[in-house]
């Protein structure tokens, strides 16, 4: 039954259209993953269908009764709360409630209400309408109800007297999704929930979603998630919205087949269009001549033809591919032992994070490095970068090795937050102007933005100046830590390729599984302050630890 309806719905930014005569309708049940390049309206559709967006033009309605609930990108929780306190507030129709069953309350305890028969008359009637409401909100169970959805989200007793501070963001996220849930939204509306979760709080997450009772449209860049948790894809591009159903991977061979089938009918049309417009020519050409109104005739039929085409819109577009980044990572040959770590110890105080840990990566191979939030993944590659000394242990990095870094929080580019990208690129590398514009250029900056400072760029943005960095020092030995975080898929992908032909060695840190099974032949688990290696992608590793 469908409960959400976009009809031709327009919005405009700063006199610039996001969508227009959008058209969608979202049913009961429906799972879908909302997708699209960075930058083409997802979060704005989310905030729209949410009541926080105004419209420019057409229609949304909301069937009567239907509750939205909206997880935004960046949560805000409240400073000062544990987990517990913050997931168990009470939703607003509860809160409500339990405002007036506390005003009832004080009235039953006025001299003058229990003093009076017909004012304790109507306190009692209030109170057992107030009852009766709370009992219909499941008051008496909503405590019982948050301990069940922190669980289902990873969460322990341990973890509820931690104050929010404490927390990643990816356990804040989730810690908003769970108060938001226990006011049972009929649609969920999540805006990059798994940004910042390890591999066992997404798998739950995937659970979450799946058997959540309402509907939910979820933006993610996460592929895998994708697969696992949806069962329709909506395309956003070009202010147009395409349906595809079923999962990601269903939809990306789908999408490919119905673009090569409407260029091949574009080609036939095109070439239909120019037999028909021949004809005109050669028609208007011989009433020219005089042979005839007969010619005449034929030449303003077959006009009309065309004009009826171009107005009906029959015309069919020609498959514009959309501009990607022009990545390609050229480092040479490194040495034959590109990274080579043995007996590593690391700790801080009385946390030890690892001991006793080996590893040998060879030119050319690639490693996947994953493990629990927590586990010293990051830690271990600031031991290899030398930016902490072991309590233990050994790194020797290969003498031919040239290191290329890639930061989860890009503290790479740190100190140059108040210049501007071109700036940056002709400090990594020297050259003029106009190179480091064309060179800017390949990775989708706008020329406009190319002399302001870094410090008001986005998530994606700066990891595309990363990545533009990475492939100046020209490395051959990659540590690459989350450099899927903050990329659309589009970019992803294009990371993908760049890193199938690179030709030194890879160690990367990823909690995106999809990634990892693409490019990495081999996966090291940081658990337990032990490392244990697995040969294959991510889904051989899943299951020889029987996941």
């Amino acid at each position: 039954m469908h409960i959400i309806h976009l009809d031709q719905i327009a919005v405009n930014h700063a006199g610039r259209d996001i969508f227009r005569d959008l058209s969608w309708v979202i049913g009961d049940r429906d799972r879908i993953g909302l997708v699209g390049p960075n930058g083409v309206g997802k979060s704005s559709l989310l905030r729209v269908i949410a009541g926080l967006g105004s419209l420019d033009g057409g229609a949304l309605s909301i069937q009567r009764g239907v509750r939205v609930g909206y997880l935004h990108q960046d949560v805000a929780l409240t400073p000062g709360a544990t987990v517990w306190e913050e997931a168990r507030a009470l939703p607003p129709d509860l809160a409500a409630v339990e405002a007036e069953l506390a005003r009832v309350d004080a009235a039953l305890a006025d001299p003058a209400v229990y003093g009076d028969a017909a004012k304790l008359s109507r306190a009692l009637h209030r109170q057992e309408k107030a009852l009766t409401e709370f009992d219909r909100l499941g008051g008496p169970r909503h405590e019982a109800r948050v301990k069940e959805t922190l669980m289902r989200l990873g969460f322990t007793t341990a973890d509820y007297d931690l104050p929010v501070e404490a927390l990643s963001g990816g356990q804040k996220k989730l810690v908003a999704l769970a108060r938001l849930t226990l006011a049972s939204p009929h649609v969920l509306l999540l805006d990059e929930p798994d940004n910042h979760l390890d591999m066992t709080a997404k798998r739950l997450l995937e659970a979450f979603i799946r058997d959540y009772p309402g509907a939910v449209v979820i933006v993610s860049h996460d592929r895998y998630l994708l697969d696992e948790a949806v069962t329709h894809i909506a395309e956003l591009e070009d202010g147009k919205l395409t349906l595809y159903p079923g999962s990601y991977s269903v939809y990306a061979l789908e999408r490919e087949a119905r673009r090569l089938r409407q260029q091949q009918m574009f080609i036939a049309q095109q070439k239909r269009i120019a037999q028909i417009e021949a004809f005109i020519h050669e028609s208007e050409v011989k009433a020219k001549l005089d042979l005839g109104e007969r010619h005449a005739r034929q030449a303003r039929s077959r006009r009309k033809m065309l004009a009826r085409m171009e107005a009906d819109g029959e015309v069919i577009d020609r498959v514009v591919e959309r501009r990607r980044m022009d990545l390609q990572i050229e480092g040479g040959r490194g040495s034959n032992k590109a990274l080579e770590i043995t007996r590593l110890a690391m700790g801080f105080g009385d946390d030890l994070l690892f001991m006793g840990v080996n590893l040998l990566l060879r030119h050319g191979e690639r490693v996947g490095l994953v493990g629990p939030n927590g586990a010293g993944k990051s830690v271990l590659f600031k031991l290899v970068l030398g930016e902490h000394a072991p309590l233990d242990g050994q790194v020797k990095i290969g003498p031919s090795c040239r290191v290329g870094y890639y930061s989860q929080e890009h503290q790479t580019l740190a100190g140059w937050l108040d210049r501007s990208p071109l700036e940056l690129v002709r400090d990594v590398q020297p050259m003029p102007e106009s190179d480091a514009v064309a060179f800017l250029l390949k990775f989708l900056f706008k020329y406009e933005q190319l002399r302001l400072p870094i410090r008001g760029f986005s998530g994606g943005e700066r990891s595309r100046l990363q990545l533009a960095c990475l492939v100046l020092q020209k490395p051959n030995l990659l540590l690459l830590d989350e450099p899927t975080n903050n990329l659309d898929i589009p970019s992803v992908e294009v990371l993908e390729s760049a890193l199938e032909d690179f030709e030194g060695a890879i160690l990367t840190i990823s909690h995106d599984r999809y990634f990892l099974d693409r490019v990495v032949d081999r996966v090291a688990e940081l658990k337990d302050g032990a490392l244990r290696q697995y040969e294959g992608g991510y889904s051989e590793y899943l299951a020889q630890v029987g996941r």
